[in-house]
């Protein structure tokens, strides 16, 4: 990429913007411009940032007029949106068309009309890891206390389990012990499954995250960062297993701190 290209954003929640924003500027990139969430994006996307517009989700033609008028030719689509506001539409014309095109609405089958409708306008949606590679771990341990001997075997099992419920599009979380399922992600997302299931297990319980099969990695990246540490420390979750090089850590080094601190076991698995 030309060090003078911009880059449009398309924020949610949490760090991921923030985490993006400095991968990019390390690659070179000058220009960050965001379209950023009422309610959903951290507020400083402001200062990050060399250009933000403020919107409802479901805007679409609005976030489109956005980037064209900044002349945006590649956007990326970083940070969740609450399960809420996709509840709670407020659509304008183009989304309402875009959803009425929709036989499912899932969160994949949204986000890839979405990038269809950036196309027609000249906008490429490139792939939510762009300039994070060194945030996508390689197999084995990543940070916190050495492995358990039985975490292998409960890697394996909460693997097949998530890889399944993933491909059926329920969720890509897990949450298992001893062999027996726990709890499974939902709409609700990860961090209330893991909370629901560490309630159940008590003590020796293991999260397991995953990629879909055919991960479209423009959207709905799997990643966990330091919350989601946190989360587990208080939830009685004794470690959290990733999927190898198809999971992002955002905040790495907190995560590391977090780990360390709260004796949760981070590791990557790989099949």
């Amino acid at each position: 990429m030309s060090e003078l290209e911009a880059i449009g954003m398309i924020a949610g929640k949490g760090i991921y913007p923030q985490v993006f924003a400095h991968g990019a500027r390390s690659g070179g990139v000058n220009r960050l411009v965001a379209a950023a969430f009422n309610e959903e994006t951290d507020p400083l996307i402001e200062e990050i940032t060399d250009e933000v517009s403020w919107m409802r989700v479901g805007q679409l033609s609005k976030m489109i007029k956005f980037f064209k008028d900044n002349k945006i030719t590649q956007a990326v689509m970083v940070g969740q949106i609450s399960p809420k506001n996709l509840f709670d539409l407020r659509p304008d014309m183009r989304t309402l068309m875009l959803l009425g095109r929709l036989k499912e609405r899932n969160a994949e089958s949204i986000f890839n009309a979405i990038g269809e409708e950036l196309s027609k306008d000249g906008i490429e949606l490139i792939p939510a890891t762009t300039f994070l590679d060194d945030l996508l771990p390689l197999a084995g341990h990543v940070c916190g206390p050495k492995p358990a001997k039985r975490l292998s075997d409960d890697a394996a099992f909460g693997f097949k389990i998530a890889k399944e419920m993933s491909r059926l599009d329920i969720g890509q979380t897990v949450i298992v012990k001893k062999g027996t399922v726990l709890a499974v992600e939902a709409f609700e997302g990860t961090n209330e499954a893991i909370k629901r299931g560490g309630n159940l297990g008590r003590g020796e319980v293991v999260v397991v995250k995953v990629s879909k099969p055919g991960q479209d990695l423009r959207f709905d990246v799997p990643c966990i960062g330091p919350d989601t540490i946190e989360i587990a420390a208080a939830s009685s979750v004794s470690a959290i297993v990733v999927e190898a090089k198809k999971t992002l850590l955002l905040g790495k080094d907190q995560i590391e701190e977090s780990a360390d601190k709260n004796k949760v076991t981070v590791f990557a698995y790989e099949e």
